[in-house]
């Protein structure tokens, strides 16, 4: 047994992380190690669990030497007894950069891989998805399906690495006041704590949680909407037919507030058929609606 491990199956900290964790019950973790605290933490804890991991890392090509990095967390793996794989991908500076590094990031790990965000990415998400106007599907924020430390704090997770004597990669993004992220985590969460007097990390999480509980009711419910009804929809609560669309719609990521509010109408007979994107439209014939590719002329 390694130093490394022997440490972590001591550590009463980890024993006590592990307890607040929702790992999967898989025979097999795979992790997303980019190398800071939360990733490690990630790993080491999927360790302690007793269930065999892999680690996995993804160059991003976006800092020079980042295709260095694998060999510290490759180290870190093998004192833990797992395996370790890394991939690369291109991502080009530009607009965007955290959404497509995000999506590139995706592509090449395995789809059921876990990640380490903590209940502070939770408070921020909510937040982020606040100011771009979400509903409460995006106000219920990141589910734990794929995320067992959403019940961690980011502090935790640094004493943690501290304490077993794993020293985190610095990632500068995190600190590039350029990225919407950072700034709601360094100037308006402190903000909002300062104001309310209180922890509005713990606050945003507890209200995540009950919304997504409202959510997953509501959208139950809408399933029961036949959405190809034109006179059921029209007749449907609001806030169901809403969601009905939005699912119907979906190809893969929800139509906006106006495309509903169009299908909306044209269920009410206002109007035969409207547009809905991607060279599609929604037309209604003999009370039901039905999506149709746009005649190109």
């Amino acid at each position: 047994m390694s130093a490394l491990l022997a440490a972590l199956t001591s550590s009463s900290l980890a024993q006590r992380l592990l307890m607040r964790t929702r790992f999967p019950h898989r025979d097999h973790l795979h992790c997303a190690v980019s190398g800071g605290a939360d990733s490690l933490a990630l790993l080491l804890l999927a360790r302690l669990s007793g269930t065999t991991t892999t680690a996995w890392h993804v160059d991003h090509s976006l800092r020079t030497g980042s295709q260095h990095e694998f060999s510290r967390i490759q180290d870190i793996a093998a004192a833990l007894g797992s395996e370790s794989r890394s991939c690369t991908v291109v991502v080009e500076p530009g607009a965007n950069l955290e959404a497509r590094a995000r999506a590139a990031r995706y592509s090449v790990l395995p789809p059921d891989v876990l990640t380490g965000h903590t209940a502070d990415d939770q408070a921020e998400t909510v937040l982020i998805n606040l100011l771009r106007g979400s509903g409460t599907a995006g106000l219920a924020a990141m589910r734990h399906d794929q995320r067992p430390l959403l019940g961690l704090r980011r502090s935790e997770t640094q004493a943690l690495c501290a304490e077993l004597g794993v020293e985190p990669l610095h990632d500068p993004m995190n600190e590039d006041d350029a990225f919407q992220r950072v700034r709601v985590r360094r100037e308006v969460l402190p903000l909002l704590s300062d104001v309310a007097r209180r922890d509005m990390t713990e606050v945003l999480v507890r209200q995540a949680e009950l919304l997504r509980d409202d959510d997953d009711l509501l959208n139950d419910i809408a399933t029961t909407i036949d959405v190809r009804d034109a006179k059921a929809l029209a007749a449907a609560p609001l806030a169901l037919a809403r969601r009905a669309i939005r699912r119907w719609l979906a190809n893969p990521l929800p139509p906006d507030s106006a495309t509903v509010e169009r299908v909306l109408n044209v269920a009410r007979g206002d109007t035969p058929g409207c547009e809905i994107g991607n060279g599609r439209q929604v037309r209604r014939s003999q009370q039901r609606l039905e999506i149709h590719d746009i005649d190109v002329v």
